[in-house]
């Protein structure tokens, strides 16, 4: 009996699919949330290491390249000196926040792994947690 029940539901759909013509409009990504640091992040020790290996190279984000300029001593000048770089009040519409995550084109770090180091998570923090130069 529930066999018989089963089999007739799954036939009623598949009948509903054809006359309505099922199709498929739209293609839903979701995307993990951030992941939540409750550590204090260091500029100086948790970001600038990432940047220079990640950002900091030759024709990217170094002396001469890009905007902003992400060597070590330049770093926390280059992004705040930008207004929309690191936007303290809205952290998710920070220019280098959106570059991470793919929400800006380019993503970056471009030709390297996503989020190489955790360092989308890192920098939502730092900006959130008052983007200091520690």
């Amino acid at each position: 009996m529930k066999k018989t029940i089963v089999t007739t539901l799954a036939l009623g759909v598949m009948l509903i699919a054809a006359i309505t013509g099922c199709q498929k409009n739209t293609t839903l990504i979701i995307k993990p949330a951030p992941k939540v640091i409750s550590k204090t992040v260091s500029f100086s020790k948790d970001l600038v290491p990432l940047f220079t290996k990640n950002c900091a190279l030759g024709g990217c984000h170094a002396d001469g390249g890009h905007a902003p300029d992400l060597m070590a001593t330049k770093a926390y000048t280059s992004l705040m000196d930008d207004p929309d770089f690191v936007l303290i009040k809205d952290p998710e519409n920070s220019t280098l926040y959106k570059r991470l995550t793919g929400k800006l084109n380019p993503a970056m770090p471009l030709g390297k792994p996503t989020n190489p180091g955790g360092i989308n998570d890192l920098v939502l923090a730092w900006i959130k947690q008052g983007a200091k130069k520690n």
